[in-house]
């Protein structure tokens, strides 16, 4: 090894060492014998003794360990994995070991004889990364013929977390379809969450349970922000929801999650496109967005800088635009002077005049929150018959606000209120800490309550039958938030007019559900002429967000797509009931 150091220290030097030369000597050293001159298998130790699968304890990290397999899996150089996978089974064993061998030294002109299926003899040290068995500094490699790649072990999810130990380092494929579940990290770190012929839909915050029911599609690679992202489609994105067939690679687990680096291409079908624009409902349009920060003031939560708000504002303008609501209900304004009506006027230069929008009477800044809700209208299609109303209760981290408004045919008036309940992050220590529906339950399940009190004594005050909610509540829809709602008489809208597989308008961890809602009471569910979410956002990998924080791909300009983390709800209102 220290001769293969020298060699490596002076291959900057070519004036003293041809690389010619150079190639020769590390061949030598590193290949030894060539698949012609034969490898001598009685001085291995075999895979399984190494790693302990025989019975026997592995040897100590450091030991030179003498031992051969099938190339199963090859993924060089700095951009790769510097290193290799190979694959034997020992006498007696029911199931193949493999191993992960790294070798960043291996001569350039000899990766690509390096191929799956050929066998080699290693020489080199036992080791660990990330607590998992691994050989280094690799002494000497030989080749020694090819008999071909071992037959994969068929893994099916979900499968028992404690199971998957026996199968680190071997070659796998799932014979079952499996659907793009999770893509957050595809620009940061080339990789999606893959789970089993459907979409993991939550309903319900709550522990890992005892089967891993996603796995994760690696590139092949642990680098940070690759050039070219890998996986995308034609339109530069790659949606959860879309389909991969045949899947075929190595599995390791890195990183806190079993992964899976592929042997081949891996093949995608489209099983969400992107919808262009929402489904149409017939009547007024009712919707709610969380704008995901939308910030003037530079460097706080939102922008950090005028080209980013700039981004922020052309994707924001476009989806609004797209859902050429009669009432909008935004969350996540920066609340200060100024900023919601730095959103309108620039919504309104894009928009004709007769659909132009209105901010109602009343302050421009509420609560003491640093982001607030708002109610925005068409005067066109609606008539404000009160000004803001806000609810100050004491439980309300960001105050909702609410209005009555009345077709301006004529039609019936309808209360509606504008809602964002505190998140599921930032968890105390103790107190109201995460009990299976996530932190903070407590809290927003006494918003929930607020809310209702709230919302009869303003239709009470105002003469109004018919009371919309709509919003962002941070709860999923089998936790005690909404079914308080519910519980009351309010109906989750969304749920009564879409099928089980189109209620999510966040994905989380590779897990889809609800968060954003619009619950009516009785009266006001009885005008519903349909519901829908604008998968816009949450099936759209975090690159192409206006902050590019999930990698250095280029954006869509001026375009939806992932305007903002959460999806937008809309509902269609009947103007007589």
């Amino acid at each position: 090894m220290d001769a293969l150091k020298q060699l490596n220290g002076r291959r900057l030097r070519p004036l003293i060492w041809p690389a010619a030369l150079l190639f020769s000597l590390l061949g030598f050293l590193l290949f030894g014998q060539s698949a012609q001159g034969g490898c001598d298998q009685s001085v291995e130790i075999p895979l399984a003794e190494v790693l302990g699968h025989d019975g026997s304890s592995p040897p100590p990290t450091g030991t030179r360990v003498h031992t051969g397999g099938v190339v199963t899996g090859v993924y060089p150089g700095r951009d790769g994995l510097n290193g290799f996978f190979i694959q034997s089974r020992g006498r007696g064993q029911e199931l193949d070991s493999g191993l992960f061998v790294y070798a960043p030294a291996l001569p350039d002109a000899q990766w690509e004889t390096l191929q799956p299926g050929v066998r080699v003899q290693v020489e080199a040290r036992f080791d660990e990364y990330r607590g998992w068995p691994q050989l280094r500094r690799v002494d000497r490699l030989r080749l020694c013929g090819e008999p071909g790649v071992p037959e994969p072990a068929a893994l099916e999810l979900p499968v028992d977390r404690d199971s998957l130990e026996r199968y680190h380092g071997l070659l796998v494929d799932f014979p079952q379809g499996l659907v793009v579940t999770g893509n957050y990290e595809l620009g940061r770190f080339g990789s999606l969450a893959l789970s089993a012929e459907q979409r993991l839909l939550r309903t319900r915050s709550g522990p890992e349970d005892a089967l891993l029911r996603q796995i994760v599609l690696d590139d092949g690679s642990y680098r940070s922000n690759p050039d070219p992202i890998p996986y995308l489609d034609d339109h530069g994105t790659r949606r959860s929801g879309d389909t991969v067939t045949e899947l075929q690679g190595v599995l390791v687990h890195a990183f806190d999650a079993w992964r899976v680096h592929p042997v081949g291409p891996v093949v995608f079908e489209s099983g969400n496109p992107r919808p262009e624009l929402p489904e149409p409902l017939s009547g007024l349009r009712l919707a709610t967005l969380n704008v995901e920060n939308y910030f003037l003031t530079l460097g706080e939560r939102g922008a950090d800088s005028r080209e980013a708000l700039q981004r922020q504002r052309g994707k924001l303008l476009a989806t609004l635009k797209g859902l050429d609501a009669d009432l909008l209900a935004l969350m996540e304004l920066e609340n200060r002077p100024g900023v919601l009506d730095d959103l309108l006027r620039r919504l309104n230069e894009a928009l004709p005049a007769d659909r132009a929008y209105r901010r109602l009477d009343g302050p421009d800044q509420v609560g003491s929150d640093a982001i607030r809700v708002a109610l925005v209208y068409r005067p066109q299609a609606l008539e404000a018959l009160t000004p803001v109303l806000a609810d100050e209760h004491r439980a309300h981290n960001r105050t909702p606000v609410a209005a009555v408004f009345r077709p301006r045919d004529g039609g019936a008036p309808f209360l509606a209120a504008a809602v964002h309940f505190k998140a599921k992050t930032g968890c105390p220590e103790s107190g109201d800490v995460d009990r299976g529906q996530g932190c903070w339950n407590e809290l927003r399940t006494r918003q929930s309550r607020a809310l209702l009190a709230f919302a009869d004594r303003q239709s009470t005050a105002h003469g109004v039958e018919s009371v919309a909610l709509l919003g962002d509540f941070n709860s999923y829809a089998a936790e005690d938030p909404v079914r308080t709602l519910e519980d009351a008489g309010f109906v989750n809208l969304v749920a009564a007019h879409l099928p089980p597989e189109r209620q999510y308008s966040y994905v989380f961890r590779g897990e889809a559900g609800m968060l954003d809602y619009a619950f009516g009471n009785a009266a006001l569910a009885r005008r519903v002429t349909g519901a829908t979410v604008w998968h816009v956002n949450a099936d759209e990998p975090v690159f192409l967000a206006y902050d590019r924080r999930g990698g250095k791909a280029g954006l869509a300009a001026d375009q939806p797509w992932r305007s903002s983390d959460h999806d937008p709800v809309i509902i269609g209102l009947e103007k007589k009931p």
